[in-house]
């Protein structure tokens, strides 16, 4: 039986199932283990204690995560391209956003990084309390989300944001909102493109919650270009545009390895 039967067969796509079930209900478990104690801290604990904390807890629990996720579910990740952004500073980091496991991905490795987060996860019952610890910001407010931002950027954070506003619909990258240049700007922070290749959209805007991964699932996350703090708003979004549509929509570049990634891996840059 060849590879591609197997993978194809009944067997399989009852493992696809099993896999999917498994690391959804493994990435519950561990919010739901951390909120009561992130519930708690947060009013405690003075904000020099408490952020870091809430920081470090995070990145762990999603590097924990995806180790759970390539042991048990099949998932392949190449992340160590992120590894040299972590003691260069402050940063606006930028990614484009194929999938709700793109968070997952850059959090992992990084210490200091605060998120640019939708109003309702950080009510919900599951992300919310860590969020909060952590001193994620909310983006329900403009000019609150741009104040705080650029207070943390002049903390030493990294902060991490997607200039799409939500995951990919129209690949390989909708239309960039003016929010990652604003930020940077204000702050006076160069900004680092990050690109996601992945070898599938599972879990991306399009994918039902419920619909099995197609298995194996390969990620990998390369450094690309770092632009300075933008003077023009207007006309540094649409040369991020530019430059996200032509490295994502490259089939040479889809295929060139990243530095630090095994050679001959090959992932989609776009669906």
């Amino acid at each position: 039986m060849t590879e591609r039967s197997r993978r194809c067969g009944p067997l399989w796509a009852a493992y696809e199932y099993v896999a999917m079930v498994v690391g959804l209900g493994f990435l519950a478990f561990m919010c739901l283990l951390w909120l009561p104690f992130a519930m708690i801290l947060h009013p405690l604990l003075p904000r020099r204690w408490g952020q870091p904390l809430g920081r470090r807890v995070i990145m762990s629990a999603f590097r924990i995560y995806t180790i759970f996720l390539e042991v048990f579910c099949a998932c392949r990740f190449d992340l160590a391209a992120i590894d040299k952004l972590r003691d260069q500073g402050a940063l606006v980091v930028v990614a484009n956003h194929p999938s709700l496991l793109d968070v997952v991905m850059i959090v992992s490795r990084l210490p200091n990084v605060v998120c640019v987060m939708k109003a309702q996860l950080m009510d919900n019952i599951l992300f919310g309390a860590a969020a909060r610890l952590a001193r994620y910001i909310r983006n329900d407010s403009a000019l609150d989300m741009v104040r705080d931002a650029r207070s943390e950027l002049q903390r030493g954070a990294q902060l991490v944001i997607f200039p799409e506003g939500t995951r990919t619909t129209s690949f390989p990258i909708n239309p960039c909102l003016p929010t990652a240049g604003l930020i940077a700007k204000r702050s006076a922070t160069p900004v680092q493109a990050l690109c996601i290749e992945f070898s599938s959209p599972y879990l991306g805007k399009q994918w039902p919650l419920f619909k099995r991964p197609e298995l194996p699932l390969r990620f990998r996350v390369c450094l690309g270009e770092r632009f300075p703090a933008p003077r023009d708003v207007s006309a540094f979004t649409t040369t991020l545009e530019e430059y996200f549509r032509a490295e994502l929509a490259s089939p040479e570049a889809s295929t060139t390895p990243c530095e630090n990634s095994p050679r001959g891996s090959t992932l989609h840059r776009h669906s």
